[in-house]
């Protein structure tokens, strides 16, 4: 089976959520006895090009001319870039551009599709694809019967593997037609750090800190964590944090490695953003609160008490460890 690997890209460098799209289907590839491609586009650093060899890509093609995420655009592309692999499977990472591009990716090939996939195929009889359903809730085992297969893959599903080898890098630049989007000014969303999509490391705090003033240590145990912060959707709505902090069902679906939540009762509507966490920790005064029956890791006492110790524990550590 051929496979092509749609690479999204930031600030020139390929997205960390694209590497695990691209272990995936090389992995695919590999097993089936095709060949794997990555298809990426915009300005990207050549190292960062070159880097996808070591995840079992030998076939990268680059188009430079696009540099805006325009879905139409980018779906012409992708269908320029299948016909020129004959690849069977298409395989995004399930991130803001996967969700816009993946669809109509998929209606153009006439593809079937499967979106937010969290484990590799089953091919034994078929092509059948696994992916959370009701939040997280419940699994569904899904069908692909299509010749070409579009899925788009849940980040820290199935994780990273390296493998040695180099990159033939190709400029590929088809008729994409005229843009969809026009592009007139961009603006930065505000302030310094990990983004969330991206972060394996996660801490996240709701009403529980009382108010905006005490958010410092959230903040200062994020950075000695090497986390990005997120908040819940009241303390976005109130205007505590930013609303590109609310993670939860209305705001960003994340799983990090690890996700401490300190001040959060843990709503359904919270946890449906969360719960594919590899390892969540909460902080919370409530023993009854929801959260604790999802947490891997609980502790019931003060926020003002708690976290400023988890503070100095995580820099005793770093010391210890040199």
């Amino acid at each position: 089976m051929n496979v092509l690997v749609f690479a999204d890209s930031h600030d020139g460098m390929i997205a960390k959520s694209a590497f695990e799209a691209v272990t995936y289907g090389s992995k695919i590839a590999k097993d089936s006895g095709g060949s794997a491609a990555v298809l990426t586009y915009g300005t990207i650093s050549s190292d960062s090009l070159n880097e996808l060899a070591s995840y079992g890509i030998t076939n990268v093609l680059h188009c430079s001319q696009l540099t805006d995420m325009d879905p139409q655009q980018l779906a012409r592309l992708l269908a320029a870039a299948s016909g020129d692999q004959q690849s069977e499977l298409i395989v995004f990472s399930h991130d803001y551009t996967g969700k816009s591009v993946a669809p109509i990716s998929a209606a153009r090939l006439n593809a079937g599709i499967v979106s937010g996939a969290i484990d590799y195929p089953e091919t034994s009889a078929g092509f059948t694809v696994k992916k959370a359903v009701f939040s997280g809730k419940a699994f569904a085992q899904v069908k692909i019967n299509s010749d070409v297969k579009v899925v788009s893959l849940l980040p820290n599903s199935v994780g990273k593997t390296k493998t040695e080898g180099t990159a033939n890098v190709t400029e590929f630049n088809p008729d994409c037609g005229a843009p969809s989007v026009v592009v007139k000014e961009q603006k930065s969303k505000g302030g310094e750090g990990i983004s969330l999509t991206e972060a394996d490391l996660v801490v996240s705090a709701g009403r529980g800190l009382k108010g905006p003033e005490n958010w410092g240590m959230i903040e200062e145990l994020a950075t000695e964590l090497g986390a990005a912060t997120a908040c819940s959707r009241p303390v976005a709505d109130i205007g505590w944090r930013p609303h590109h902090e609310h993670v939860g069902q209305t705001g960003i679906a994340i799983r990090p490695n690890l996700y401490i939540a300190v001040g959060i009762s843990g709503a359904i509507q919270h946890l449906a953003g969360v719960n594919g966490s590899k390892v969540i920790v909460v902080v919370n005064t409530d023993p009854e609160a929801p959260f604790f029956k999802a947490a891997d890791y609980g502790i019931v006492g003060d926020a003002f008490v708690v976290v400023p110790k988890l503070i100095e524990a995580v820099k005793a550590l770093k010391i210890a460890q040199g």
